[in-house]
C-alpha cells in the first residue's frame, strides 16, 4: 500500500467517521429538529456524486468512504425529511 492509499484511508475514516456521532444521537434521541434538511440533502448530494467518481477512478479510498457517509448522511436526511412530513400532519 502507498503513502498516498494510507493518507486517502486515513482522510475516509475521519470523514465518515464525523457522521457517526450524529447518526447514532439522531437514531438514539429520533429527533431531527435541530438538523437542516437542506445541509444534508447537499452533504448527501455530495457524497454521492464524490462516490461515482471514485467507481470511475476506481479509487479504494473515496468509494469506501463516500458508500458509508452518503448511507448515514441518507438515513438521517430520510429521518429529517419523514419528521417534516409528521410535523405536517
Amino acid at each position: 500500500m502507498t503513502l498516498i492509499s494510507i493518507l486517502g484511508i486515513t482522510a475516509a475514516f475521519f470523514t465518515t467517521g464525523a457522521y457517526l456521532p450524529q447518526a447514532y444521537k439522531t437514531i438514539k434521541s429520533k429527533s431531527t429538529g435541530d438538523l437542516s434538511v437542506v445541509t444534508f440533502a447537499m452533504v448527501w448530494t455530495g457524497t454521492v456524486l464524490w462516490l461515482v467518481y471514485g467507481i470511475f477512478l476506481k479509487d479504494l479510498p473515496l468509494i469506501l468512504a463516500n458508500s458509508i457517509t452518503s448511507m448515514l448522511t441518507g438515513f438521517i436526511l430520510f429521518l429529517k425529511i419523514q419528521s417534516m412530513i409528521k410535523a405536517k400532519k
